[in-house]
């Protein structure tokens, strides 16, 4: 149960419950990416500089919680949550692993990656939870949008990872 992989209708269940849970207790939908504009913004303001000036954190809501504690934020403990999830479930299954060395080609993919990720999870408005899950749950059209071109985006990527010499799935691999 733990080492190998699970049927995706467990997985889909799991979204759902969590998804539910987060609306149930925090009163809005499941979002991941903000948290990581206000992580950022409250290390620049350690680092004495002033994000709370931006046009961004003038809106109310987003003023209110860059005035208060990172733990207070709802988006940050989910994001935590997944975090600590995530490790456990690595350690859980034997695959938790540091690795001293990560070869460069690797690691440049990967900052290039998130980036990337980063830029687009923004731009959307969110990423495969918030802009996605969270859209269609709500019947908004930009949920659709966002998966149709969720659909389109595998292929670049799988290019820029032969770019990188990293490998790609066969044809014949498994989903998971």
């Amino acid at each position: 149960m733990l080492r190998s992989s699970w049927p995706m209708w467990v997985g889909a269940l799991v979204l759902a419950v969590l998804g539910a849970g987060v609306l149930l207790t925090s009163g809005g939908a499941w979002g991941i990416t903000s948290a990581f504009t206000f992580w950022g913004s409250k290390l620049l303001q350690l680092l004495g500089l002033h994000p709370e000036t931006w046009e961004y954190w003038q809106q109310p809501v987003q003023a209110t919680s860059l005035a208060g504690p990172v733990l207070a934020d709802r988006t940050s403990l989910t994001d935590l949550g997944i975090i600590l999830g995530a490790a456990l479930a690595a350690a859980a299954g034997g695959a938790w692993t540091f690795h001293r060395r990560i070869p460069l080609n690797t690691a440049v993919a990967a900052v290039l990656g998130g980036v990337f990720m980063g830029i687009g999870a923004r731009l959307a408005s969110g990423c495969n939870i918030g802009a996605y899950l969270a859209g269609i749950d709500s019947w908004s059209a930009s949920g659709w949008v966002w998966g149709a071109a969720a659909l389109a985006g595998p292929w670049p990527g799988l290019r820029a990872c032969r770019m990188f010499g990293l490998s790609v799935p066969a044809p014949r691999d498994s989903a998971c």
